[in-house]
């Protein structure tokens, strides 16, 4: 079909129990292709592609925004974790 797909991927990546390698990232997408990501690790947004590059400049422009980014790894990212993580434990 006709049109255009733009979407937004919310991610909480980590490996360890105590979640201390916990990462979080935003992936902006259109029309299949990633074109700026938020890295908690990296603390900023990075343009993947020439669209993106302009997109992540005016987003770090943005330092509350910026820091609101890497706090998401505590207010959104561990909580959820830890939360799901006692669900399956709990259910051994």
């Amino acid at each position: 079909a006709d049109g255009y797909y733009q979407y937004q991927m919310d991610e909480c990546v980590y490996s360890t129990s105590d979640y201390s390698d916990m990462v979080y990232l935003r992936s902006l997408s259109f029309n299949k292709d990633v074109d700026v990501q938020f890295n908690s690790t990296v603390g900023k947004f990075v343009g993947l592609t020439e669209f993106g590059v302009k997109q992540a400049e005016y987003f770090n422009k943005n330092q509350a925004l910026v820091q609101g980014m890497k706090a998401s790894v505590d207010t959104a990212c561990r909580p959820n974790a830890q939360n799901s993580d006692s669900s399956v434990r709990d259910k051994t």
